[in-house]
């Protein structure tokens, strides 16, 4: 996915009304679920609750990460600074998985106490209220994602997915409380092994990017369609490599010229194929030149 400049104001516009949204919405979540958790005494749903906390909080990393981004490129980062949401997409996989441990640990002591809880009418209503307002915000922060290209963003919608889980999972747990009073426990378990497995996917997908990530073989195809409408000349463009900063993308390539032609001439084709790279792709190319044997 590439943009303009004016996309991406408009994309960024769209990815702050998805961080605030999920910011304004998630605290009052936490509200509730909290005061749930307190009234029935269910480590399961007060551990939901940080979780849902803890969305608003990657939010913020949200928000922060796409401010840098924005940023243009100085003389310390020639390249610009969009891989900033990258690294945010980083801390809310982290904030994730440390989530997840604590709450494990929680768990595990409420099962060593045997410790059952009060599940009531109040954390029904809560726990029903939560599966559909974080699947809600799941879908919108997809469908940001989709439109902007940002990691963050899907990254954000992973974590209300996974919040929308864990509360179909308590409220699952809610019909059996009564029943064992090892469910809370176990399904404070099951909540966190969901929280650190979304981290995990996370991780995987931003250190992936970061470390650089094979071109489409479409999109390979592609350039060199456009370089080879250029020029009559066999070319045989090769040795692609794409480097994706976020906000822009730059390709280094090699091509193949008459070992003869004038320096202008093949400089005049160069120009011409960086050129038309950009105008159809909005990447920027920098082509080396081989002598053809």
């Amino acid at each position: 996915m590439y943009f303009n400049e004016t996309q991406i104001k408009k994309k960024n516009l769209l990815a702050y009304s998805e961080g605030w949204i999920s910011i304004g919405v998630n605290t009052l979540l936490f509200g509730l679920k909290f005061w749930a958790g307190i009234v029935s005494g269910s480590v399961a749903i007060i551990a939901d609750a940080w979780h849902t906390l803890s969305d608003s909080i990657s939010s913020v990393i949200v928000l922060i990460g796409i401010k840098v981004s924005k940023k243009p490129p100085d003389k310390h980062h020639p390249f610009g600074h969009g891989r900033a949401e990258l690294i945010s997409t980083l801390f809310i996989a982290f904030f994730l998985g440390w989530v997840a441990i604590h709450f494990v640990a929680e768990s595990i002591e409420k099962l060593k106490h045997h410790e059952p809880a009060d599940f009531g009418t109040v954390a029904i209503i809560v726990t029903i209220v939560s599966v559909v307002m974080k699947e809600a915000l799941a879908r919108y922060a997809f469908w940001i994602g989709k439109k902007t290209g940002f990691k963050s963003i899907r990254a954000d919608g992973w974590h209300h997915r996974t919040d929308a889980i864990s509360s179909v999972v308590i409220l699952t747990g809610i019909l059996f409380g009564k029943l064992y009073w090892w469910v809370d426990g176990v399904l404070g378990i099951a909540v966190s092994i969901v929280i650190f497995h979304s981290g995990y996917k996370i991780m995987q997908e931003a250190v992936s990017s970061l470390l650089g990530e094979k071109a489409d073989p479409d999109l390979i195809e592609r350039i060199k369609k456009i370089a080879d409408s250029v020029t009559e000349i066999d070319i045989h463009l090769h040795h692609m490599h794409l480097h994706d900063y976020v906000n822009h993308k730059e390709l280094t390539c090699h091509i193949r010229l008459p070992k003869d032609m004038k320096l202008e001439d093949a400089h005049e084709i160069v120009t011409r194929i960086e050129k038309r790279i950009y105008k159809e792709t909005l990447i920027e190319t920098t082509v080396h030149i081989e002598p053809k044997n």
